[in-house]
């Protein structure tokens, strides 16, 4: 462990793993479990998916990208269209052959990929753009962090809504607290910075009060995860497949800033086509058994910013605890209170880590910003993606990081069209 970085294929002895997997764990948990909460299905049906998911993806990949699956937010608007539609869990059946759809739009999008190779990505994608795409997916989510960390209201606080002292405190000190173990210790204690915030911030919590134990109290020890029936109607299909327009640009961008941060070109090598497949084929498995849409996880790519370990043996380990707790109903239920507060102030510094990778991307690729195109890109990309613009694609909302990619490609090709025509004014 003295080494400043464990690269993707290392394998580290048991008792120093499974630290460094529940901090993923815990990084993804309160996202991935508010999906199905929110559809109304089984909590354990999600975890449970979405820990074979990240297996299959990990072995798809070649065990080369330290990606984790979680349940997509970009399915929450159209589901819930497709859930008004009918009575009771009918709804979520048929949201399911959404799901499936998506996941076999990926699959082709592998096979294309696959097909004619990964050039064009330098085209639509130049530093200057990427470097801004992967700031925008850092800087997009910071409100979210803010909000849980009780520093700005929620989306539905009332006029009277002020800051509660006891959970900006347990945030702020929770964030302080990560961050000088992640400056100040040494060893093995270095790299599990992120599990002694959380514990630390659940101790503090805990005596301030923000601890409800009653979800604990209820949860069964043992509990098998609920399975759900997949129907497949033309109409809620056509519903839901727009999300991938999201998922797609999302995933394309956290494989290359996971590529950033691992310092690998990982569209190439395992591929960005394994990538797609790998998410696909989890994403069709899952929809058969009644899970959520399964896409790469940002805070966990901020996690391994922060840890600089990057082993694919510790993200598989996460998802082993993950597929452990679906069937462990008091175990997970523990981790689900973890307050928000807690989350909040971690999530700041996750967040901001993959903000601060993108800077690096324009960095190191030493952009020219003295080339107005350059400016242009990186410019619109970051005002389109933190202006809050939304453009609806049916019930389907795309707005940040996926607007802000496909304004980049569109820019890049306009770019490039210039280039052709011989009508830049650049060299």
């Amino acid at each position: 462990m003295e080494k400043n970085v464990i690269q993707v294929h290392e394998k580290l002895p048991f008792w120093e793993s499974l630290p460094l997997s529940l901090q993923h764990l815990f990084a993804m948990f309160g996202s991935t479990v508010l999906v199905p909460v929110l559809f109304g299905v089984d909590p354990g049906t999600i975890l449970l998916m979405n820990g074979i998911g990240t297996l299959i993806y990990i072995f798809i990949t070649k065990g080369k990208i330290p990606a984790y699956l979680g349940s997509s937010f970009a399915f929450i608007s159209p589901v819930f269209v497709v859930l008004g539609r009918y009575s009771g869990l009918e709804g979520y059946s048929y949201a399911l052959g959404g799901f499936f759809a998506v996941g076999v739009i990926l699959v082709i999008i592998g096979l294309i990929i696959k097909a004619v190779g990964t050039g064009w990505l330098d085209l639509i994608f130049p530093p200057a753009a990427m470097g801004a795409i992967v700031a925008v997916i850092g800087l997009e989510l910071v409100p979210t962090a803010a909000q849980m960390a009780g520093f700005i209201a929620p989306a539905d606080a009332t006029t009277d809504w002020a800051m509660d002292p006891k959970t900006v405190t347990v945030s702020l000190l929770t964030l302080a607290i990560t961050i000088v173990c992640w400056v100040t210790l040494r060893g093995f204690l270095k790299i599990i910075p992120i599990l002694i915030g959380i514990i630390s911030g659940y101790i503090i919590a805990f005596f301030a009060g923000l601890v409800d134990f009653s979800t604990v109290k209820e949860a069964s020890f043992i509990a098998l995860p609920t399975f759900y029936s997949i129907k497949f109607n033309w109409s809620d299909i056509l519903a839901i497949i727009p999300a991938a327009l999201v998922l797609v640009p999302e995933h394309i961008g956290h494989t290359m800033v996971t590529g950033n941060i691992v310092g690998k070109d990982l569209t190439k090598d395992p591929g960005l086509d394994r990538s797609f497949l790998g998410n696909g084929i989890s994403t069709i498995l899952s929809s058969l058994v009644g899970s959520t849409p399964n896409t790469t996880y940002g805070e966990n790519i901020g996690v391994l910013a922060i840890t600089k370990v990057y082993s694919t043996w510790i993200i598989g380990g996460a998802a082993v605890i993950a597929i452990f707790l679906s069937f462990f109903g008091k175990f997970a239920a523990l981790i689900s209170s973890i307050p928000t507060a807690v989350m909040g102030g971690i999530s700041l510094l996750l967040f901001g880590m993959i903000a601060v990778s993108g800077l690096r991307t324009l960095v190191e690729a030493k952009v020219d910003y003295d080339k107005s195109r350059n400016l242009i890109l990186t410019c619109v990309v970051l005002v389109v993606g933190l202006s809050g613009a939304t453009i609806q694609l049916g019930s389907v909302p795309l707005k940040g990081m996926g607007l802000a990619t496909i304004v980049a490609i569109i820019l890049s090709l306009f770019f490039k069209l210039l280039d052709v025509l011989k009508l830049s004014n650049e060299k």
